[in-house]
C-alpha cells in the first residue's frame, strides 16, 4: 500500500470510529444552547457543564421587572452501555424583582431535574460507512445524512416548598419527557431538535421545542443559532439564541452566548458565559483495533526429484478440502 493510500485509510478509519461510537476524541457539550444532543458522553465518562448569565425580564402588561443572575450546572455520566446517559440539571437564580412600587430580592432553586437518556437509533452505524480510498466521498453530502439519530429522555423535576419562582401549584415530583433527533452533515454541521412535555402532572404543563444548528469552523472554533418555543396555560414565548464556543483542549471548552425573546410579554434578555469539562480516564468502551496483517508463511517447496529418463515422476497428493 502506497503512503498516500495508507494516510487515507487511517483518516477514514478514525472517521469510522467517531461516527460509530458514542465516545469522541474531543468533548461534546450541550452548551451553550438549551438543546440536548442525542448521543451520550460515553460509558464511565463524567462531564460537567457550568454557566452563569446576567438576565433582564420586563413585562409591560403585568408591570413587573426582574434583573439578576442565573447559575446553571449540568452533570452527565455514561451508564451501563454507550447508549445510556444519566443527567442532573440544576439552575439557581438570584434577582431583584419589582412589581409596581414594590421591590424585593429573590433567590432559590429555579430548576432541579434528574433523568436518563437512551439512544434508540444510530444511522451512522447503519448507513454511513467510510470509503477508505476517498477523502472526498467521506466528506461530501449523502442522502443518508437526512436520517437522524434518535434518542428518548425521561426525567423528573424536584420541587421545593416556598419556591419564589413557581407560581402555579406543583407536585413534589413532576415528570418530563423528550424526543431528541440529531443530524450530522458534511462540513462539520450539526442540527439538533428537542420536542418536550415538561411538568406533566402540574396545573401548568409546558409543551415546547428547541431547534439548534451548529457549525464548526476549525479544530477550535464553532458557532450556533437556536430557537426555542414554549407554551403553557400561563405562559408562551419564543426565544432566539446565538453564541460561540472555543475548544481549549480535547476535554475543555468555554462558550459565550446571548438570548432574546421574540415578544415583550415578557421581554427577556440573557447574556452568559460557560465552561465544559470532562473526565474520561475511566472510559471502558471497547475500542476497535487495527490488527496488523500477518505475513503469510512461505509455502514449503516440494523438492524436485531428479528423475532418470523414462522413470515415473512422483505425483503430489490432492489438496485436502475444507469440511
Amino acid at each position: 500500500m502506497s503512503k498516500i493510500k495508507y494516510v487515507v485509510f487511517v483518516i477514514a478509519f478514525f472517521f469510522y470510529i467517531i461516527c460509530n461510537a458514542q465516545y469522541t476524541d474531543v468533548i461534546n457539550s450541550n452548551r451553550p444552547g438549551e438543546s440536548m444532543s442525542a448521543f451520550s458522553v460515553g460509558k464511565t465518562v463524567f462531564q460537567s457543564e457550568i454557566g452563569i448569565s446576567r438576565f433582564k425580564e420586563d413585562h409591560k402588561t403585568l408591570n413587573y421587572k426582574a434583573i439578576g443572575y442565573d447559575f446553571d450546572v449540568a452533570l452527565r455520566y455514561g451508564l451501563f452501555a454507550s447508549q445510556f446517559e444519566s443527567l442532573l440539571n440544576l439552575q439557581i437564580q438570584r434577582d431583584t424583582y419589582t412589581f409596581g412600587n414594590n421591590q424585593y430580592s429573590r433567590s432559590g432553586v429555579r430548576k432541579l431535574q434528574i433523568g436518563l437518556k437512551y439512544l434508540i437509533f444510530d444511522p451512522y452505524k447503519k448507513f454511513q460507512k467510510p470509503d477508505i480510498y476517498s477523502w472526498k466521498r467521506n466528506n461530501e453530502f449523502k442522502w443518508s445524512q437526512i436520517v437522524p439519530a434518535v434518542a428518548l429522555y425521561a426525567g423528573i423535576n424536584l420541587n421545593f416548598n416556598n419556591n419564589p419562582f413557581i407560581v402555579s401549584k406543583q407536585e413534589i415530583i413532576d415528570p418530563k419527557v423528550m424526543l431528541i433527533t440529531q443530524n450530522q452533515f458534511y462540513g462539520s454541521q450539526v442540527f439538533v431538535t428537542n420536542f418536550f412535555a415538561d411538568r406533566i402532572s402540574s396545573d401548568d404543563m409546558n409543551l415546547g421545542y428547541v431547534l439548534t444548528y451548529t457549525k464548526g469552523f476549525n479544530d477550535h472554533w464553532s458557532a450556533f443559532i437556536e430557537n426555542k418555543g414554549i407554551k403553557s396555560k400561563a405562559y408562551s414565548d419564543g426565544i432566539g439564541t446565538i453564541g460561540v464556543a472555543y475548544l481549549f483542549k480535547k476535554s475543555t471548552q468555554i462558550d459565550v452566548s446571548i438570548s432574546k425573546s421574540l415578544k415583550n410579554t415578557p421581554s427577556l434578555f440573557y447574556g452568559g458565559i460557560g465552561f465544559s469539562w470532562r473526565f474520561d480516564e475511566n472510559y471502558k468502551e471497547d475500542k476497535i483495533q487495527i490488527k496488523k496483517n500477518k505475513k503469510p508463511k512461505p509455502k514449503k517447496k516440494i523438492k524436485q526429484i531428479e528423475t532418470i529418463p523414462g522413470a515415473i515422476a512422483p505425483v503430489a497428493p490432492d489438496p485436502v478440502k475444507a469440511p
